[in-house]
């Protein structure tokens, strides 16, 4: 009997780590198509110019990308949209293409019904990314080319909680021009993983490569805490997460 109860355990751990794959691997491939609406239209004007990547181009495109999916009714997302290399805006200027989506009440900024975008300017602590080239969300797909995923970390810009950021690097002609990006609130990825992981047959833990919890079955594990993790834990394909 004790046998069959570790094999229905691992099976639905091994379930739990395809849902956490799978979500994740959707939201990849939302922004593999941003990618691609972003770079699509190589068009030039009369000038020469390229029209398809100015910054006025770029926002009317990731604008009708990413409003819809945040008026959606309970988004996945809290925000989404691109973020302009500080060589592709040809200045220090920073250029986010970047939409909240409806803001929970917090005690900085309140709450939002409607998707708004994100000004930098109302945000009297945003110098920090001045230097966003040197950030996680930012830095890592700039070095290996590839969709890289941060946290859970507290997001103080704006959704104020925990949060995941997943960011991809926009290239052209090798040369990269910026990332796309989403956030998700843990709570929000809780409600989508914690069915999958319930159904696991034992206390089970989502962390990520640090060991830091992102989403627990065990209520003596909170957002955040830093868990030890040892052989049996289990990889979520194409994430850096693991169950514990």
């Amino acid at each position: 009997m004790a046998d069959v109860i570790a094999t229905d355990t691992g099976v639905g751990v091994a379930a739990a780590a395809e849902r956490v794959s799978a979500l994740f691997a959707r939201i990849q491939d939302s922004l593999a198509g941003w990618r691609d609406a972003i770079l699509g239209d190589e068009s030039a004007d009369e000038e020469g110019t390229d029209t398809a990547t100015t910054p006025a181009a770029i926002d009317a495109t990731v604008g009708a990308l990413v409003i819809p999916l945040l008026r959606e009714d309970d988004p996945l997302l809290v925000g989404a949209g691109f973020i302009a290399a500080p060589e592709f805006t040809g200045g220090d200027d920073l250029h986010f293409s970047w939409w909240l989506g409806p803001l929970e009440e917090n005690p900085v900024f309140g709450s939002t019904t409607e998707p708004s975008r994100l000004d930098l300017a109302s945000r009297s602590y945003s110098d920090y990314l001045r230097d966003f080239r040197s950030l996680e969300w930012y830095s890592i797909p700039q070095t290996t080319h590839r969709t890289h995923i941060t946290g859970p970390y507290v997001d103080h810009l704006c959704a104020c909680d925990y949060i995941v950021t997943v960011t991809s690097p926009v290239e052209r002609d090798g040369r990269m021009i910026g990332v796309v990006g989403v956030d998700v609130y843990v709570k929000r990825l809780e409600r989508e993983l914690l069915p999958a992981m319930l159904a696991a047959g034992r206390p089970v833990v989502l962390v990520n490569e640090a060991g830091r919890a992102m989403v627990s079955t065990d209520p003596a594990v909170l957002v955040g805490d830093v868990v030890a993790t040892g052989e049996d834990a289990v990889r979520c394909a194409g994430t850096p997460f693991r169950l514990v």
